[in-house]
């Protein structure tokens, strides 16, 4: 046989291959995605929207934090990007999802049941049976050869959807793990804000503790010269060294607090306890809120919050199962076959006359098992119907969350414009009243609770002070603030990259221009011409 004519045997087994590849794209069962209805919210509170230090002009808060205009803020947020180990598991997990993508996409064509070659040799007696006769008549060889090569593959068509179905939810999948990734670094930002607002909080109150038991020392030498001088009683000694040792008595647990806080932050940096940036060892001022505050409209969480986008996605994944499911329903045809060569002497291997080939279709259809697998449809659809309901109340507690955030961040800036007067009238309060009690005019008990006001109200001053800008991250991470796109910065270290590629051959899985962005889109997979970034392309 010559080159054509193998061309041609091959042909003739292709041929019925090709024909089910264009049969598999005409039928895909089970319902196609949308995105689910939920409750739609025109605008912010009234009492909210009204106040003049926010506004609902859209602002990109991607890096929220740069706006309390804190460089050492900055610097902690920039190090927990790259060192936090809850972030580089999120990450992780998205190259999982990418591997379980090549899995189904995969099915999507023939698969090598196997690949080989052989060699068999095996000589015959010639004094057995008719080879006894014969070989008295002839003189023949009675060693023999067998020579082969080629491989067997088997092929399920996709008439009804199936594998189409399991790679839109293989895709939805691996999108609902980037969203999930971008909602851990929302959390990890803001955790890491707040760690940081407290620390410098907590500083703020020891330096105040201090300052007041530096006050409350010198009362209490005045009232230690005025029992000398014979002009006051022990009381008002015992009254002032009572006040100074309950201030000396705070620095211990605003000290054990402070620890406590740093360590939570060497945490989130993903470093041990006690090495942190030394820069927060030196007391700083609390980070304040800028000026105003763009808060665009409720609408805008929608877009702006990957944890919806995640139930969004979810959602999406769950509905392609039921038309997985469902194309059970339905006769499965399948096409194996194997090509190869096969001669008794190696030279002749590779020609036209020692090719072989078989091609097998078939049919199964499980209808015997209908009850089962209309249950399992039933199923399918039982879970999708409420991830409908997860996404709808994602939506409504992200509402719920941003006016939370946005009522506490209003008001806790009210409430430091009172304190902030309430503790310049503290402080000169005090001021008067040792004066008074120096002079004889006033006795010790004006002192002692002036003194007591001062740092009590000094103290809730610097708490609120705290609250402000704390209101005001939970406000950010609410409005869906805190992530960076996966093309501006890469999801996991290139450090960790090395680490797994070095252990497992992860060809181009670990190139994360490959990865899809658009969650939508992303179930109907593109051209490459038309955007190549979103080509699902995958080792498959």
């Amino acid at each position: 046989m010559s080159v054509a004519g193998v061309a041609a045997a091959a042909g003739r087994i292709l041929v019925p291959i090709i024909a089910g590849s264009v049969m598999a794209g005409c039928v895909m069962v089970g319902p196609d995605f949308f995105t689910p209805t939920v409750a739609t919210k025109a605008g912010w509170q009234p009492s909210n929207r009204q106040d003049p230090t926010v506004s609902q002009r859209r602002e990109p808060s991607i890096e929220w934090w740069r706006r309390f205009n804190d460089a050492t803020l900055n610097k902690l947020v920039a190090m927990a990007y790259e060192q936090n180990l809850t972030v580089r598991a999120a990450g992780v997990r998205i190259y999982e999802a990418r591997a379980q993508l090549g899995i189904v996409i995969g099915d999507q064509f023939p698969q090598s049941q196997s690949v080989g070659a052989g060699y068999k040799a095996e000589r015959v007696s010639k004094d057995v049976g008719i080879l006894k006769t014969v070989s008295k008549i002839v003189d023949f060889d009675p060693t023999f050869q067998d020579w082969s090569a080629g491989f067997d593959a088997g092929w399920e068509l996709d008439l009804w959807g199936q594998v189409r179905r399991g790679i839109q939810s293989a895709s939805a999948n691996l999108v609902a793990k980037i969203a999930d990734y971008d909602d851990v670094l929302i959390t990890v930002t803001g955790d890491v804000a707040t760690a940081y607002i407290t620390i410098r909080e907590l500083q703020d109150e020891l330096a105040l503790a201090r300052q007041n038991v530096n006050l409350q020392t010198e009362s209490l030498r005045i009232t230690q010269l005025r029992l000398k001088n014979g002009v006051t009683t022990e009381l008002d000694v015992d009254e002032a060294t009572a006040l100074l040792n309950n201030t000396k008595a705070e620095i211990p647990s605003l000290e054990s607090d402070l620890a406590k806080a740093k360590n939570a932050l060497a945490v989130l940096l993903g470093v041990p306890a006690g090495q942190i940036d030394a820069a927060v060892d030196r007391p700083g001022p609390i980070p304040r809120p800028p000026a105003e505050v763009g808060i665009g409209i409720p609408a805008d969480l929608l877009r702006r919050r990957p944890d919806i986008r995640a139930a969004e996605m979810r959602a999406a994944a769950q509905s392609a199962q039921i038309g997985v499911a469902k194309a059970d329903l339905y006769p499965q045809f399948t096409i194996s076959g194997a090509i190869g060569f096969k001669a008794t002497d190696l030279s002749d291997l590779f020609t036209g006359k020692s090719f072989t080939g078989l091609i097998n279709p078939g049919i199964t259809w499980n209808f015997l098992n209908y009850g089962r697998i209309r249950n399992n449809v039933r199923v399918q659809d039982a879970r999708y119907q409420a991830l409908i309901v997860e996404y709808q109340q994602a939506v409504l507690k992200a509402y719920a969350e941003a006016e939370d955030a946005l009522t506490a961040f209003l008001k806790s800036k009210q409430q430091a414009v009172y304190l902030a007067r309430a503790a310049t009238s503290a402080k000169k309060a005090a001021r008067i009243a040792l004066q008074q009690y120096q002079e004889g005019t006033a006795d010790y008990s004006r002192v002692l609770n002036t003194q007591t006001t001062q740092l009590r109200t000094e103290q809730r001053l610097a708490a609120v002070r705290a609250d402000v800008s704390t209101n005001l991250v939970a406000l950010y991470k609410a409005l869906g603030g805190g992530w960076q796109p996966a093309n501006e910065r890469p999801f996991i270290p290139e450090a960790t990259k090395e680490q797994m590629a070095g252990r497992t051959n992860w060809g181009k899985l670990l190139n994360e221009d490959a990865i899809p962005q658009d969650d939508r889109q992303l179930l109907v997979p593109p051209s490459p011409k038309e955007n190549p970034r979103r080509y699902l392309s995958a080792d498959w």
